[in-house]
């Protein structure tokens, strides 16, 4: 397991598109007998797409869609609503759950997706992730699977968070100057009083390529220190 965990995390630092976040997750979550995953990203705007990166079968997806389960779904709702994981599917939560409901899990227990254990991630942007493993396993296999590794499959969400938003977001203007994505988190990073060391932690890299990303930006605002760098972002963020 741990050679398993450790893979995962070289092979997420080193993706550098979907197809290889996903598989990166694909296989980590397989060595654990957990049969599918979907991260869905929700966008603080209106305006903007949500972004689903997920192993779940491609029918059951195009199902949910036209069915337009979304609107229901107690899974994203709870998620929304409460930080703590939970387990879900036919047996977990509410008994006195309403007739869509019901049919929702019961149809996708057709495609394979009986139970499920979610990590709601609300993380200090405001902005709010959800990460769902699921299995076709019947539920004492599922509870087995799950009760054991409750922390890792938490940690492993918070990674796979880091680095999906990390990848995907696009690049912040701050002063008129563009910063990568990882150069912006690192930058709020220390914001938030955290030393380069922290940040690498915080962050699943190392502490060389923080202070990287950290040089990057001091060059690119023209300034010698990360406080002075610091200065920029909180002066940029309170006239928005």
């Amino acid at each position: 397991m741990k050679r398993a965990i450790q893979n995962f995390v070289d092979r997420l630092t080193q993706s550098s598109d979907q197809t290889a976040l996903e598989q990166s997750m694909a296989d980590v979550t397989g060595s654990m007998n957990l049969r599918s995953f979907a991260y869905l990203g929700l966008p603080r705007k209106p305006d903007v797409a949500p972004k689903l990166i997920s192993t779940y079968p491609p029918s059951w997806i195009a199902h949910y869609m036209r069915r337009q389960y979304e609107a229901f779904d107690p899974v994203v709702r709870q998620a929304i609503r409460d930080t703590r994981p939970f387990r879900w599917g036919l047996g977990f939560g509410p008994r006195l759950r309403s007739d869509s409901e019901r049919e929702l899990f019961e149809e996708a227990a057709g495609f394979g997706i009986r139970y499920g254990f979610t990590i709601p991630i609300h993380d200090h942007r405001g902005e709010i992730a959800i990460v769902t493993f699921a299995t076709d396993r019947r539920r004492s296999g599922f509870e087995h699977s799950i009760m054991k590794r409750t922390d890792v499959l938490e940690v492993i969400a918070w990674y796979f968070h880091a680095h999906a938003r990390s990848k995907f977001q696009p690049d912040r203007i701050l002063d008129g100057v563009s910063l990568s994505p990882r150069e912006l988190e690192c930058l709020e990073w220390s914001s938030r009083g955290k030393s380069i060391a922290d940040i690498g932690i915080i962050l699943g890299i190392s502490r060389r390529t923080a202070a990287f990303h950290l040089d990057n930006v001091r060059a690119k605002l023209g300034v010698r220190t990360i406080c002075q760098a610091v200065a920029r972002l909180v002066e940029a963020n309170s006239r928005r």
